[in-house]
């Protein structure tokens, strides 16, 4: 797509959930319930949300050793930590993920396309995994939460799930598929379009890492929801763990839209529309959910510090002095 045209849909995206919180929240009582939460709650929040990150890592050290490349869990919790400092300024997880993709291939020349295969995967699997809590959350939410309009969401993304598995995994479907090599070429996009294809369908001969991959990320995403629900706690929401079991996968797959700047506005107003429909005020829906987006600023902060001690510290004190021999 072409940069215009993904900045314009950003700037749409984002106007139109900013309208929305607009018409639905009063600023004001929001600060006043922020200025009032609860802060072990707020800590706990937190630190589950650092929590997630290791283990992340981790699943990532699979996927790599699988394609036969070796990498420590502390480096890779570092590259995470750094990706989640770009992805502060740039569109949604798509930041992140190019900054580890570079990242990990300068220390490990002519690997780009597994390590490519690898971010990608992890993401596609990290996905599918939210789209199955997604929907076993809405088949418990059934005839408990009006949830209705949230099931077409869940079909959407449950189709678009089955046609990238095939297009990726299928041999008969990689096959048919050279009838797209001369459009790939004529948009100078083939050498990317195969790198990011060959990662991804090395994966189909190791399921068994697939399988450990998928449930490491299922626990790291009930942390998460363990955290937003403690973010809820905070602004005096006091719904039980249940609704935020429906809400967190829907939340995560909603911030898979890559036109938004780290999710800004979309999922705020996601929190207002989940939350207003059970009975909860649109300025703590709106509270909890800027909370739970500060939780996640904090994996931020590791990066930053990060990025200033090797591209400003360390150089400075590396630094020759004028003068000197």
């Amino acid at each position: 797509m072409k940069r215009w045209l993904r900045v314009l849909a950003t700037l749409i995206v984002t106007a139109a959930a900013v309208a929305y919180i607009l018409s639905k929240v009063d600023l004001g009582k929001t600060g006043h319930i922020i200025a009032d939460a609860s802060v072990p709650w707020l800590v706990v929040s937190g630190l589950l949300t650092v929590a997630t990150v290791p283990p992340t890592a981790w699943r990532w050290q699979m996927l790599l050793r699988a394609r036969e490349i070796d990498e420590s869990v502390p480096w890779l919790t570092r590259a995470y930590f750094v990706s989640y400092a770009v992805g502060q300024v740039l569109p949604t997880s798509v930041g992140g993920d190019a900054s580890r993709i570079f990242e990990t291939s300068r220390r490990h020349p002519g690997q780009i396309t597994p390590i490519t295969g690898s971010v990608l995967l992890e993401r596609a699997l990290g996905g599918a995994v939210t789209l199955v809590l997604a929907g076993v959350g809405l088949l418990i939410a059934l005839g408990r939460y009006p949830i209705g309009g949230y099931l077409w969401l869940e079909a959407v993304f449950v189709v678009g799930t089955i046609v990238v598995a095939f297009v990726f995994f299928s041999r008969s479907v990689r096959a048919r598929l050279r009838f797209a090599l001369p459009w790939a070429r004529k948009l100078r996009v083939e050498p990317a379009a195969r790198a990011v294809y060959d990662g991804l369908h090395g994966y189909r001969d190791h399921p068994g890492t697939l399988l450990n991959v998928a449930l490491i990320t299922a626990g790291a995403q009930f942390v998460r929801i363990l955290a937003i629900y403690a973010s809820g706690r905070a602004v005096g929401i006091h719904l039980s763990l249940l609704p935020y079991v429906v809400l967190g996968p829907l939340l995560f797959l909603v911030m898979l839209v890559p036109f938004t700047v780290n999710g800004l506005g979309v999922r705020e107003a996601f929190f207002v529309s989940f939350l207003g429909k059970l009975h909860v005020g649109h300025d703590p829906a709106f509270a909890c959910g800027l909370l739970f987006f500060v939780a996640t600023l904090l994996l931020a902060l590791p990066g930053v510090a990060v990025l200033l001690w090797e591209n400003v510290f360390a150089r400075s004190r590396t630094a020759v002095p004028d003068g000197s021999a």
